[in-house]
């Protein structure tokens, strides 16, 4: 390519988010195939000159070296790798059965037929033999490999004839699968079940499988909560083994290790958590230094002590990395005797940890600071209410210490919104559930002062420990760390979020990062209490990026911090099991990690938080459905929270969304319009749109598929009111 001819794409900063970066780094490299670029000629070519962009840039050709877009020619240089007609990507099958392949080699997703799917199913990682494009139609293709299977165990029901039987699977699958009569492994008709495909014959509709797990009988309230893991591949049980390894874990610390380590069990401690918490896993101290500042203590239970790596303990660990919170439970990391026994930071007794230790001044601002081992010895247990009687108050125990907290953690807090961080403050639904599972009411969390005490102090150890490794001071080279990585906003979503709050006279700027921050802190703030606050906020939770594990930092962009990791929660998240290792090993002076093993171990912590996360999602959904069957035919307001071709979703006063079907909108023809969000009759021109109030009636419910379905209170239904179990 002539230097004179090339054109620079540059734009604003806050236009580059990861996502769309690949999409323009390898739009460039097409241009000149046989070229080889490094970061900085391609932050030149795109016009990108600050140093955080252009330390995005070179993330991001990293990213597409390991996903096989790019190939590595010397240190730092890369070329496009040549692939032909062809691209890689992941499958998203619709309803209908058609489906479309996502992948950075395309400028659009790639259209694929249900007769080209090749029994590829979503979520599948699949080559695509890319078809000649035609004037005014979608990309489209036909998979020529499954590469990788999202999964190959599937939830159901099984109908069982006299000698075989079909798995009907729970979720989005097309199909059944063929289950013989010898591998029913003594699963009866109706019963839930785990079916693996064993095999799928070209030919065939349905693939072929066997039962390698019964779950109940359907409907049981245990039965249903089983399902609900199973479905995204969670454990609710630990293998025998692992519970063995457990138990021989002695409960008494051996003195030699006490002495290793800096004493704390003289200071005041605490913890703060939720009634109903049996892992205790962090614990604040504070004591008064002669010079009149403030030293603070964030104390981690100190897992790496007694999960080691290459032991059985810590395969499971890092197999499950997360545990999981289902709406009535928690099915832990680590087995209960290490959960909420030895590792618990249980009041009055001796505990190991890892510990961030500050030095503040009365302004909130951090003067010293020291990361080690160390020993404590918690003085009392407060649940969230009772510290936050005290904050009301002013009385309780150890109420200056609290008070003392609470208002260093209110500079930090304010401190940090001044930078730029966004204060995202949902609302989470709860069910008051009885012995048998069954919700009986519906009520709201809300996080108070002592619910934020508790986070500025986690949000400052997760940090500090971050820039300790990642900003390292004189010549040293930064070390392999797990971060916690947020990317910038999607610009496009951003400006399509503009677009809608327009209509409720409200708007936030998209200059730069940090504009679009301090605007939207500004709209947060503004929507309290109004009847648009809660659509608003979603849309906007849904406009931001997904936060991730990553080696490589770029930062995180909703906290605002340069450098951000997780550290305080080793109990219930893997990825603060790693960082303490690494803290320890580069405490000791050793040498930096191998980064390509870590990253790897980043990436299946990402996708199990998202496993736990749609689980945690898909059990408040079916108590949703569940609670709402005792409420067929009864009429409640709502607002519009989603508009899409088939249908209103609508969210209720009580949190509970639903569906309003698009054929139960039967007085006129409505058709979808996506730029507005909104639906529109032919005739009448009558509108939906998202964020409208409407009165709803419940019409069905389906506990199988978690769906509730609604119809507008001046409609009825078609077929009258039922329920569906």
């Amino acid at each position: 390519m002539a230097k004179n001819k090339k054109k620079k794409r540059g734009g604003k900063l806050a236009t580059y988010d990861k996502k769309n970066l690949k999409k323009v780094i390898l739009s460039m490299m097409y241009e000149d195939p046989a070229k080889t670029f490094n970061y900085k000629q391609v932050s030149s070519y795109l016009g990108i000159k600050d140093d955080e962009s252009r330390k995005l840039v070179n993330v991001c050709l990293e990213e597409l070296y390991d996903n096989g877009y790019l190939e590595r020619q010397g240190q730092g240089k890369y070329r496009l790798k040549s692939r032909g007609g062809y691209a890689v990507g992941v499958l998203d099958v619709q309803s209908k059965g058609f489906a479309y392949v996502k992948s950075e080699e395309a400028d659009t997703p790639v259209y694929i037929a249900s007769r080209n799917m090749m029994h590829a199913m979503s979520g599948d990682k699949v080559r695509v033999h890319l078809f000649a494009r035609r004037k005014g139609h979608d990309l489209e293709g036909e998979i020529v490999e499954v590469l990788e299977r999202a999964k190959t165990q599937f939830v159901g029901t099984v109908e069982k004839t006299s000698t075989y039987a079909f798995l009907v699977p729970s979720g989005k699958a097309t199909f059944d699968i063929f289950i013989p009569g010898d591998a029913l492994n003594g699963a009866e008709n109706g019963q839930k079940a785990i079916a693996e495909i064993t095999e799928w014959p070209a030919n065939a509709k349905n693939p072929v499988g066997r039962i390698i797990d019964v779950l109940g009988d359907k409907g049981h309230h245990d039965t249903e909560m089983h399902a609900i893991l199973a479905e995204y591949e969670l454990p609710w049980k630990f293998p025998p083994k692992v519970e063995r390894a457990a138990e021989k874990i002695p409960e008494e610390i051996p003195g030699q290790e006490i002495r290793n380590r800096r004493d704390f069990r003289t200071v005041t401690t605490f913890t703060i958590d939720p009634a109903d918490a049996k892992d205790f896993d962090d614990a604040l101290s504070l004591r008064k230094l002669e010079n009149g500042n403030w030293e603070a203590g964030v104390h981690i239970a100190d897992v790496s002590y007694y999960v080691k790596p290459g032991t059985i303990l810590d395969e499971e660990a890092y197999s499950r990395a997360t545990s999981v919170y289902l709406v009535d439970r928690v099915v832990p990391m680590l087995p209960e005797k290490l959960s909420n026994g030895v590792c618990s930071l249980r009041p009055n007794e001796d505990k190991l940890c890892f510990s961030a230790v500050f030095e503040m001044n009365d302004k909130g601002e951090v003067v010293d600071e020291w990361f080690g081992k160390t020993v404590i010895n918690s003085d009392r247990r407060f649940t969230y209410e009772e510290a936050q009687e005290i904050i009301e108050t002013g009385k309780g125990d150890l109420s200056d210490e609290v008070l003392t907290f609470n208002s260093l953690a209110g500079k930090l807090r304010e401190r940090r919104f001044r930078e730029g961080s966004i204060a995202f403050d949902r609302v989470e639904i709860k069910f008051e559930i009885d012995e048998n599972g069954k919700p009986l009411s519906v009520y709201f969390k809300e996080s108070k002062e002592a619910n934020k005490l508790v986070e500025e102090f986690m949000l400052l150890a997760n940090r500090r420990v971050a820039e300790f490794i990642g900003k390292p001071k004189g010549r040293q080279s930064p070390r392999t760390f797990v971060y916690r990585i947020h990317d910038r906003p999607d610009p496009e979503k951003l400006e399509n979020f503009n677009n809608f709050i327009h209509k409720f006279g409200l708007g936030i700027q998209l200059v730069t990062p940090r504009a679009i921050a301090t605007s939207m802190n500004n709209l947060l703030e503004n929507i309290k209490g109004k009847k648009e606050q809660n659509i608003v906020e979603m849309l906007a939770i849904r406009a931001m990026a997904k936060a991730a594990y990553s080696t490589r930092n770029i930062g995180h962009y909703g906290l605002a911090f340069e450098f951000y990791s997780h550290f305080t929660s080793p109990i219930r998240r893997y990825p603060d099991v790693m960082v303490h290792r690494l803290l320890e090993k580069y405490l000791e002076g050793g040498r930096s990690a191998d980064s390509v093993k870590y990253e790897e171990m980043c990436r299946h912590s990402s996708d199990m938080e998202t496993r736990a996360a749609n689980a945690e999602r898909s059990s408040v959904k079916y108590k949703q459905v569940e609670f709402m069957q005792d409420h067929i035919g009864e009429v409640y307001k709502g607002v519009i929270s989603g508009v899409t071709e088939f249908g209103l979703f609508v969210e209720l006063e009580n949190k509970i969304e639903g569906m309003i079907p698009i054929s139960g909108i039967d007085d006129d023809f409505y058709m979808f319009d996506e730029n507005n969000y909104l639906l529109r009759g032919r005739h009448t021109d009558r509108i939906f749109q998202l964020g409208d109030e409407v009165s709803i009636r419940i019409w069905r419910t389906n506990l199988e598929r978690k769906q509730l379905d609604f119809l507008l209170a001046e409609n009825k239904a078609p077929n009258g009111i039922r329920r569906k179990n």
